[in-house]
């Protein structure tokens, strides 16, 4: 028998515990696509915590410290693992937010685990064994992006690497299927599939959805106004959290900037998500899958 993902996933924080769960109010994964400088860093995280203290929504700040999967051998990848660590522990002891960045190699687990709390698995590397078992034996929360080539149904064998390791707090996260050359599709039927399957809380990953994978030839496009769109979408089916990368000027990020939400937008979207969410939730499990 397959051990169990636990429905409700809490990060324990100074600022406030945040609780992830299908059936409980939306939670968001939000930053930068990479980090950029140390300064970067803490200005988007206090520019973010501040909006969603705001609106009272869990936030947990997202960074990646190496982009290991850009289009072309000269694109930027970020400031590296030795370089971000400090500046992920300066994030969370001075703003008190939890942390997630992504992980690419077992070796850069059980490190990445002492300055971070959530420990992402890239859609690309969502089947891979070893590295799941590393992030899954650290005790962090575990999040894996399905990856584009990979079905609904299939995660269940993705979850199972993860719970089977001794780790039921992990969290899948759609980001999108590969539909033709340069396109990505969210099947929102997958939602409920995923969740009645595993038990973990769902996350959509609403700008990753919205990329053109090599679309301009050297490096990823994107269409950032459809963003709302699909989040709205994802709100209403009742998923668990939003992971939305953004940044004060994203078309001239370093990396995945047409996908990226400018942060002056990131209030009102936010607001809007709220309203949708609420009404997903507040019948207890008739809308969408919450309460699974």
């Amino acid at each position: 028998m397959m051990p169990e993902a636990n429905s409700t996933v809490t990060i324990e924080a100074p600022s406030g515990d945040v609780r992830i769960g299908n059936h409980l109010p939306f939670m968001l994964f939000a930053g930068p696509c990479q980090m950029e400088s140390r300064d970067h860093a803490m200005e988007m995280a206090t520019g973010i915590k501040e909006i969603t203290d705001r609106l009272g929504i869990g936030f947990v700040y997202k960074t990646s410290f190496d982009k290991a999967n850009r289009t072309s051998l000269g694109s930027k990848r970020g400031m590296g693992l030795e370089g971000a660590l400090p500046v992920f522990a300066e994030i969370r002891e001075s703003l008190g937010v939890p942390v997630l960045t992504d992980i690419h190699e077992r070796e850069q687990c059980a490190p990445v685990a002492e300055v971070v709390d959530v420990l992402q698995i890239p859609a690309f590397l969502s089947r891979q064994t070893d590295l799941l078992v590393a992030a899954a034996e650290t005790g962090r929360v575990v999040k894996v992006k399905k990856g584009q080539f990979l079905a609904p149904w299939d995660m269940k064998n993705v979850i199972a690497k993860v719970t089977g390791a001794g780790n039921p707090n992990v969290l899948i996260t759609e980001r999108g299927a590969s539909f033709g050359y340069n396109t990505l599709v969210t099947d929102f039927r997958g939602f409920k599939t995923m969740a009645e399957e595993t038990g973990a809380p769902i996350i959509f990953d609403a700008t990753h959805s919205v990329q053109q994978p090599g679309g301009q030839g050297g490096t990823s496009g994107g269409d950032r106004q459809m963003v709302p769109t699909l989040s709205r979408a994802a709100v209403a089916a009742g998923v668990a959290g939003i992971f939305a990368e953004t940044h004060q000027d994203p078309d001239n990020a370093p990396s995945d900037g047409p996908n990226m939400i400018p942060l002056r937008w990131l209030e009102a979207y936010l607001s809007e998500l709220k309203e949708f969410d609420a009404v997903a939730k507040r019948r207890g499990g008739t809308y969408g899958f919450a309460g699974v």
